[in-house]
């Protein structure tokens, strides 16, 4: 097993466009569906797998563009730390005092180590200076417990 890391920053009304966030369902509209719900299923099955929006479900980082990825490690604890120093790096525009802690942070990290050496998924958020929003994810990856049917984005 391995993990991916992902960031996207940007304005926070991008962020909200859930529709994008959002797989397609599996299987397309019934004939005879309204046009908007047929134009719906079109615009998802298009947009969500191109789009750089991080996904509603961690896993489905996985069947986002490689350009995404920002990191790939075998072991937890690096790639943890390369959460630590994003954390680090984007702490100074985090909007909230609180979110800004050291000790906050560490445990956050900490956390994310253990997540990952069980398999877990990672993600975290954050209003930065207003109206923008942080989003880190760290994914597991072949397989991907929750999502074991989408391959590794780098062939891995």
């Amino acid at each position: 097993m391995h993990h991916h890391a992902y960031l996207w920053t940007g304005p926070k009304a991008r962020f909200d466009q859930e529709a994008l966030r959002r797989p397609p369902h599996p299987d397309p509209p019934p004939p005879g569906s309204s046009p908007e719900l047929i134009q719906r299923y079109r615009t998802a099955a298009v947009e969500f797998p191109a789009c750089d929006l991080p996904p509603l479900e961690t896993g489905y980082w996985l069947a986002k563009p490689r350009r995404l990825v920002r990191g790939t490690w075998q072991d937890a604890k690096a790639a943890a730390a390369w959460l630590s120093d994003r954390l680090t790096e984007y702490a100074p525009r985090f909007a909230s005092e609180a979110q800004r802690s050291g000790t906050r942070l560490s445990t956050l990290v900490t956390s994310a180590a253990e997540r990952l050496e069980s398999g877990g998924d990672v993600s975290l958020g954050f209003y930065l200076e207003r109206p923008a929003y942080l989003s880190l994810a760290l994914v597991s990856c072949a397989p991907n417990h929750q999502l074991p049917t989408l391959p590794c984005p780098l062939g891995v």
